[in-house]
């Protein structure tokens, strides 16, 4: 061959090289997933969403009704954050645990989206032992039956296919998949369910975390990030990362905490500071932090929203940098956490809500034109 043309074709090379070296290389667009995350980590010390479980599906005196929220009746708008709950999903069931039909719950999900919206789910599935039993009954060991190795560990996967199933069906008009919040086994740390502390030893619950996240990502899910939420039962650190799955498998460290918030002064302080240690957590590891859940049921105290969420919300310039708060659903009379129009807490919750740091629907869809 010409050595001429060698020495050409080699520097046409090298040249071609140092071209490409020199050019910038196009930014890959980011997923729904990083979408969701950089807009919630956009909150981060000057803004929270406020969230209800349920919001679109049932409230005081109606179910199903379209355009209808308890929080729009009294506040005027829809929260910003919208909580559903996947537990019967795993048994094939056509409506969860209470009764929500899961076509009726795709459809709310895509409504919340493309009004800008923050869906989240909670799962409480049917024990895998024993089907019969709901995730209250805490009368054996389930969670190491599920683990590699157990009895029941197939089971447990065709269970989580059926999530993965449901999630992929929650498609956008343009044909992607919907970005969304997922918080498995959350309080983990009490007695209450069958994955609880009771019945379950730390690294066995977080054996389980990661082999749901693991099965999920799959089955081609990949359109979410993952909440860690454990109830009260901690007092530092250490005790709050107890049940920590890892950080490869959380994005948003919360805290599940009614009890606090409603024993008085010294019940608030102890809020505030499990908060803070989420929020501290969170900043150490790139993630953020949300009360993930909490209440006063019937709102019997008329002025808990002003002054103990928001005590506990606006204490510090810690528990400030939290992204969202949610409270939890509206069934009936007997049992509510958003007032209606006519309760005598409904007047301090438009406060509350109101504030310039509480975002509701058109509030965060204003909040991300300007961030």
């Amino acid at each position: 061959m010409n050595s001429k043309y060698l020495k050409y074709s080699s520097l046409l090379v090298a040249l071609t090289g140092l071209l490409a070296c020199g050019s910038p290389q196009p930014a890959e667009t980011p997923t729904a997933a990083e979408v969701l995350m950089d807009q919630l980590r956009s909150l981060q010390g000057k803004a929270l969403l406020f969230g209800h479980q349920d919001d679109l599906a049932y409230g005081i005196g109606w179910q199903y009704e379209e355009g209808q929220s308890d929080v729009k009746r009294t506040a005027g708008d829809y929260p910003a954050l919208f909580g559903w709950e996947l537990g019967g999903l795993e048994l094939g069931r056509t409506r969860n645990l209470n009764g929500v039909p899961f076509d009726k719950m795709r459809s709310f999900a895509q409504w919340v989206h493309a009004q800008g919206g923050v869906n989240t789910f909670s799962w409480h599935p049917y024990s895998p032992v024993d089907t019969s039993k709901n995730a209250w009954v805490v009368d054996e060991r389930v969670v190491e039956h599920l683990l590699p190795g157990g009895s029941h560990h197939s089971h447990f996967l065709a269970q989580v296919d059926q999530l993965a199933h449901f999630f992929k069906s929650l498609t956008t008009p343009e044909g992607g998949t919907l970005p969304f919040i997922f918080r498995p086994w959350h309080e983990m740390d009490g007695g209450w369910f069958w994955w609880g502390a009771t019945l379950t030893e730390p690294e066995e619950l977080q054996a389980l975390f990661r082999l749901t996240i693991d099965r999920l990502h799959e089955q081609g899910v990949d359109n979410f990030l993952v909440a860690y939420s454990p109830d009260r039962n901690f007092s530092t650190e250490a005790e709050y990362l107890s049940w920590y799955p890892g950080d490869d498998y959380v994005d948003i460290v919360g805290v599940d905490n009614y009890w606090d918030l409603n024993q008085g002064a010294e019940g608030l302080s102890a809020a505030i500071h499990k908060l803070e240690i989420a929020v501290q957590y969170a900043q150490k590891t790139d993630k953020v932090a949300a009360l993930t859940e909490t209440g006063l049921d019937r709102i019997e105290q008329a002025d808990w929203y002003s002054a103990n969420l928001a005590g506990v919300l606006e204490a510090s310039e810690l528990t400030r940098q939290a992204v969202y708060v949610m409270v939890w659903r509206n069934h009936d009379l007997s049992h509510f956490y958003v007032p209606h129009p006519e309760h005598e807490a409904a007047d301090d919750f438009r406060h509350f809500v109101g504030g310039e740091r509480c975002l509701l629907l058109s509030d965060w869809q204003q909040f991300k034109n300007k961030n």
